[in-house]
């Protein structure tokens, strides 16, 4: 044999070998493999659970217009507790408008309209004093100017009953003139402002459908 064929057979023994070699390492495939099973997703870790806590500072529709912890502002509480749609701001606001309307309808007399939003004992009381006006032949001139101050100043709630009761402070500015049967002014005067305090009450039982407020009491 010459040298090159003795060269040629070493490079096939050395290749044989290699191939062996690779077999025993990665092995063969033949026809169908069942494929390799995936790893494990890892489960996600849990999220502690963050509950919310009810009553976690004052509410501020009641602490807003005056000190929760009052006697009035417990009461306040019960209202929007029994009446899930009373709100505190709600109310004044409605409390402002109605102080306008119900002191021009007793200026001018409107006792349709005070009959609707007082009670039977404040209605007899302002009907009284229109009559009475009305006897005298008084007719009375009245613009409404507007209310400098609102402000809540009591509320009580019993239980029992499920009553509740909201007592307001108005400084109302209008003017007013009384004129007798010839036109003579004995009170007031046209151009004159004048400013007037009130303390009103207005209750409502708070399960009842009907959402008015009536005018229960009346102070100055």
């Amino acid at each position: 044999m010459g040298s090159q064929m003795i060269q040629i057979i070493i490079l096939a023994a050395i290749a044989l070998f290699l191939v062996l070699r690779l077999r025993s390492v990665l092995g063969t495939r033949a026809g169908y493999e069942k494929p390799t099973e995936p790893l494990p997703t890892p489960a996600p870790r849990e999220r502690p659970s963050l509950d919310v806590i009810e009553g976690g500072g004052p509410d501020r529709d009641i602490s807003d217009f005056i000190e929760p912890e009052s006697d009035a502002g417990k009461a306040l509480a019960e209202m929007k507790r029994v009446d899930r749609s009373f709100t505190v701001a709600q109310f004044t606001h409605g409390a402002r408008q109605a102080y306008e309307m119900l002191v021009m309808a007793f200026e001018t007399g409107d006792i349709d309209t005070l009959r609707q939003f007082l009670s039977p004992e404040v209605f007899a009381t302002f009907e009284g004093a229109i009559k009475a006006r009305e006897a005298r032949g008084y007719v009375v001139e009245a613009n409404f100017q507007g209310v400098s101050e609102v402000k809540l100043a009591d509320a009580r709630f019993d239980p029992a009953t499920k009553e509740g009761e909201i007592t307001m402070r108005f400084l109302g500015e209008l003017t007013s003139v009384v004129r007798d049967k010839e036109g003579r002014v004995v009170e007031g005067a046209p151009n004159e402002l004048r400013r007037q305090r009130d303390i009103w009450t207005f209750g409502r039982v708070m399960t009842s459908d009907n959402p008015n407020w009536l005018l229960t009491g009346t102070a100055g």
